[in-house]
């Protein structure tokens, strides 16, 4: 697990002075990693760090020699269309490259002339995936989450009775995986009407998002070797946000009894930024389980994960309708939620990913399933919040919500604040909805 080190003093300032302003998510005790190049050109796609409301051009760090030896090839590394070959080269070049870059962007930094010439305005950039994404799980790590879900199909029996005891997930389609900006048409499948005796095809009509997070696997491992518990956060670059859509009427329909298919393969939105683990030693907390739960067996469990293996990592969830754009309304908050409610950890999720030999790859990603908290605030998605869509929503605008609209825009965010530590966020992901393609494109 990473340590706190010089990157991580509060009191550390830069000379991108819009680093400085305690608002900002990415002051230089951040750093993340992302792929971008100037909005509106034919730039190739290139790793970039971001740093106040700048992007550190890490091909044009690279094209400078600003660094040399270890870093330099680790710079050279994430400069590249994606950042796979730099979550290939593992942990200690990860950090190297990170602390590097901290002492160069520091306030009175020797380097401060060289790396001025190398930024580019965050207000001008376009964005791409972070990684090319091989193979992408979604766990269901929430059990606020789960139950909720559970109470509306089985009352009396919400939880189901493996779920405290082995960390579920799914595989998914990562071919679509999109971008913070991501506009997509509502999903179409067959759908059950209630009191019918057969499905109908059409447009999903309780589209809902999730709020999750997304975990980026830096270093794989081979095929037949499983990780263990111990080592899997090394195996790990950083995190983002994502949103992972999910059309529940189709769902309910097609689930039984492979799971998810057509309602979950449409879409599925990421932030553009990925924090590293080791930015996030900060906010590291203990895990814990309520009183009278199960202890997870031997292989998901080991002192460093009890100690501090959850994250203080506050969410929030935001829409704004078409309506609202139209008058210049702003994005209306819907929920509050922290990834520190999750029952399974970031650790125990990849070790038993790999406990029965599984390989995973630079740029694999392990979703965290909805984050959902305890509090009737907290839910992560709106079929918690609307009941199943039997109470809707009422904005402030005097508009409804069951599910997700035509032309509606979901907003997330992500931020990590603590006593003696600098506030650090995510960015956000933003997606919008667009509606069904005609009938008649469809055979």
């Amino acid at each position: 697990m990473n340590a706190r080190n010089a990157t991580h003093d509060p009191g550390l300032t830069s000379w991108v002075e819009s680093a400085n302003d305690g608002r900002t998510d990415f002051p230089i005790q951040n750093l993340p990693f992302g792929i971008f190049r100037r909005r509106g050109s034919d730039e190739v796609f290139r790793g970039g760090v971001a740093i106040g409301d700048q992007i550190v051009d890490l091909a044009a760090v690279t094209e400078a020699s600003v660094f040399g030896g270890a870093v330099a090839a680790a710079a050279s590394a994430a400069a590249g269309p994606t950042l796979n070959a730099l979550m290939q080269l593992g942990s200690p070049a990860w950090s190297q490259l990170r602390g590097a870059l901290s002492a160069a962007l520091a306030r009175g930094s020797e380097d401060a002339a060289a790396l001025r010439g190398c930024l580019v305005p965050q207000a001008e950039a376009a964005y791409a995936l972070p990684a090319h994404v091989g193979d992408f799980t979604d766990f269901f790590a929430s059990v606020q989450h789960a139950s909720a879900l559970g109470r509306l199909r089985r009352p009396d029996s919400p939880l189901l009775p493996n779920y405290k005891w082995v960390p579920i997930g799914y595989h998914c389609r990562s071919s679509s995986l999109g971008v913070s900006g991501q506009r997509f048409h509502r999903p179409v499948g067959q759908v059950l009407p209630k009191g019918a005796d057969q499905p109908v095809f059409g447009p999903s009509w309780h589209l809902d998002y999730e709020l999750e997070l997304a975990a980026y696997v830096g270093t794989g491992n081979a095929l037949g070797e499983p990780v263990p518990i111990t080592a899997a956060e090394s195996h790990l670059f950083g995190l983002s946000l994502l949103n992972d859509w999910s059309a529940r009427d189709i769902q309910a329909w097609e689930y039984q009894p492979l799971g998810p298919f057509l309602s979950k393969n449409f879409a599925s939105t990421v932030s553009p930024w990925i924090v590293t683990l080791e930015a996030l030693a900060p906010f590291r907390v203990p895990y814990q389980r309520p009183p009278g739960d199960p202890r997870p067996l031997p292989y998901l469990d080991s002192r460093a994960n009890v100690a501090a293996g959850a994250f203080d990592i506050e969410l929030e969830v935001l829409l704004q309708t078409a309506t609202m754009r139209a008058k210049g309304l702003p994005p209306q908050r819907l929920a509050h939620s922290n990834f520190r409610h999750a029952y399974w950890t970031l650790a125990q999720m990849l070790a038993h990913h790999t406990v029965n030999g599984c390989n995973l790859s630079p740029g694999d990603l392990l979703g965290t399933g909805t984050l959902s908290g305890p509090a009737a605030d907290e839910c992560g998605s709106l079929m918690e919040l609307t009941q199943g869509g039997r109470q809707p929503l009422t904005l402030a605008n005097g508009e409804t919500r069951s599910f997700v609209e035509d032309g509606d825009v979901v907003v997330m965010r992500g931020w990590c604040a603590a006593e003696g530590a600098a506030r650090i966020g995510f960015g956000e992901v933003v997606a919008e909805v667009l509606p069904a393609r005609a009938a008649t494109t469809y055979p």
